[in-house]
């Protein structure tokens, strides 16, 4: 999308937060469920390689996932985007350009968070933007303003450092040795070099649904 169809970023309202008014601050979710069923998903795409490997992948399973979208990606990719909705995935906000926000008043994080979710909805623009993910997992203010603009706030409680590509062998190895129940997967489909995470998924899912688990939504794990 060239720069000129971007929509125009304009100060929105600050959003100003108390101490001891209104309800207490957020917390990033990290379990579904206290059964054995698992919540993948992926940060920092969509990416014109990986992610339509991974959607390929996800559909050849029947799993469904969380795809936390980097707006400056999303405005590169919005085919990408229509593709993951189409699939019924479900939409994450992982802020426009992968900053850290951890310092920031909570009116610069709403106005960042608000753009994002305006350029993912120009490429699917009914689609539901129901979670947020801040980058680096450096929260601050960010899981109050998030949950403020009717995003929840996800975290994880099993990351496997797919950043740092360890090969496939050992990616699977520590999926299948970290999985609790209920647990919420950090995994990578943008940000560089995801193609062992996508084999490692292809592997992992039909493994893991041997042992028992099953893989869920945050909606639909009989969890709220």
């Amino acid at each position: 999308m060239p720069p000129s169809t971007q929509p125009r970023h304009t100060p929105y309202p600050a959003v100003t937060l108390r101490l001891g008014i209104g309800p207490p601050p957020a917390r990033p979710v990290e379990v579904i469920d206290t059964g054995q069923v698992l919540c993948l998903t992926f940060d920092d795409g969509p990416h014109p390689v990986h992610t339509p490997r991974l959607l390929d992948v996800l559909a050849a399973h029947d799993v469904r996932a969380i795809f936390f979208l980097q707006g400056s990606q999303v405005v590169k990719h919005p085919d990408l985007v229509r593709r993951i909705t189409a699939a019924g995935h479900a939409l994450g906000n992982h802020s426009m350009r992968h900053d850290d926000m951890s310092t920031w008043a909570a009116g610069r994080i709403a106005s960042d968070l608000l753009q994002t979710n305006a350029v993912i909805r120009q490429a699917v623009p009914y689609a539901r933007v129901g979670y947020f993910r801040a980058p680096y997992g450096a929260w601050g203010q960010t899981p109050t303003v998030a949950a403020a603009l009717g995003m929840r706030p996800m975290g994880w409680r099993l990351a496997v450092t797919d950043w740092e590509p360890p090969g496939t062998d050992e990616l699977l190895r520590r999926l299948t040795d970290g999985t609790v129940p209920g647990a919420v997967v950090l995994l990578h489909d943008g940000g560089g070099d995801r193609s062992q995470t996508v084999d490692a998924v292809d592997r992992f899912v039909p493994s893991a649904r041997t042992a028992g688990w099953r893989f869920a939504l945050p909606d639909s794990s009989g969890r709220h």
